[in-house]
């Protein structure tokens, strides 16, 4: 993908800002209009069902996995230059992060990604939530957190300084991701016609796989043809942000693909439910959803930064490169997120009833 043009008239890092917000929008939109969320889909598990939240995720999923595989060979992307690949992964982050993100986003009610969509829309309750979300995040990267994260991360990591990829790992053929990405979508549309979901829906849900594979196609080029090569990233919450949020709160920050996204999501969304007449101020239900909102946000952030990711940047984005720690860190959440809906909400119902 040729963007040289590009950069004959606009600075390497605005162009970076300005893919990020492209890519942010076209996922604000999508998520927005197909309610994608890996927190209900786990719920709707939780309690036994395999329905309509559960197909738009796993269509959301597959579809990157199609368009990030099939950019692959098309050789407009290399897996082995992502960040997340580079980079040596930690599979007890991934492990522990990930039950405390999955434990989080039920107690929130919504992912980190999720939260930022609800909060373009005027619910309150997220803004509140993904505000300290950003800062724990923030402090498990460079603050008080970040001694106590690099520790759990550290107890278990990958060999030879980088992350692990599962197609070269199991001697797969290249294009077995790609078949492994149609399968799963074949799965997803089965199960979105079993549950009568509407084409609209399933079009904006492949969407936020659309979303994904064009941040990494994005930043994939823009990392080969740059005179300063930046990093190969794409859709994710954790990192994105805390350095969003630092980038208002210092004065030498710089631009990026990170603090593009974090805007395109919240602009995009906000006009996906502008036009669909969803826009509505929403708070707190009570004293204990604000409580529960707050300690499942604040779980959340330390355990993205811990897992590597959030449930998009860990569960979507590094697992449509097979990243073995991202999808590990997606089981953990599932695991974490599953636990947590039966011991809190299930166990709440029934002791109310």
């Amino acid at each position: 993908m040729d963007i040289s043009l590009l950069l004959d008239h606009v600075e390497e890092p605005l162009l970076a800002a300005l893919f990020g917000l492209l890519v942010g929008a076209v996922f604000g939109v999508a998520a927005q209009r197909s309610s994608f969320c890996l927190r209900a889909a786990t719920v709707e598990f939780a309690r036994g069902k395999i329905g309509p939240k559960l197909a738009i995720w796993l269509l959301a999923f597959s579809t990157a996995v199609i368009w990030v595989q099939g950019a692959q060979m098309l050789g407009l992307f290399r897996a082995d230059e992502a960040r997340m690949m580079a980079v040596a992964g930690s599979w007890s982050g991934a492990v522990i992060g990930g039950l405390m993100f999955g434990v989080g986003m039920v107690l929130a009610r919504g992912c980190s990604g999720r939260l930022l969509v609800l909060a373009a829309s005027g619910n309150l309750r997220s803004v509140v939530s993904g505000m300290i979300f950003a800062v724990v995040a923030q402090m498990s990267l460079h603050g008080l957190l970040a001694p106590a994260r690099q520790a759990l991360a550290g107890l278990w990591v990958t060999p030879s300084g980088r992350n692990v990829d599962l197609i070269a790992v199991l001697s797969l053929p290249p294009a077995s991701g790609f078949v492994i990405g149609i399968g799963i979508a074949a799965f997803a549309l089965w199960l979105a016609l079993r549950n009568h979901i509407g084409a609209r829906a399933l079009v904006f849900a492949s969407g936020v796989g659309f979303a994904v594979a064009l941040g990494w196609v994005l930043t994939f080029a823009l990392s080969q043809q740059a005179f300063q090569p930046g990093a190969v990233t794409s859709a994710t919450f954790s990192g994105p942000s805390a350095n969003t949020l630092m980038f208002f709160l210092t004065p030498d920050s710089v631009l990026g693909f990170d603090i593009g996204l974090v805007p395109g999501v919240f602009l995009g969304a906000f006009v996906a439910a502008a036009w669909a007449g969803e826009l509505k101020l929403q708070g707190f239900e009570g004293e204990g959803q604000m409580r529960r909102s707050m300690a499942g946000a604040a779980l959340m952030g330390f355990g993205a930064m811990l897992a590597g990711g959030c449930a998009i940047g860990a569960g979507v984005t590094g697992g449509s490169i097979f990243v073995a720690t991202a999808l590990l860190a997606l089981l953990c959440m599932w695991i974490g997120a599953v636990i947590t809906d039966f011991v809190v909400d299930q166990a709440g119902v029934q002791v109310q009833e």
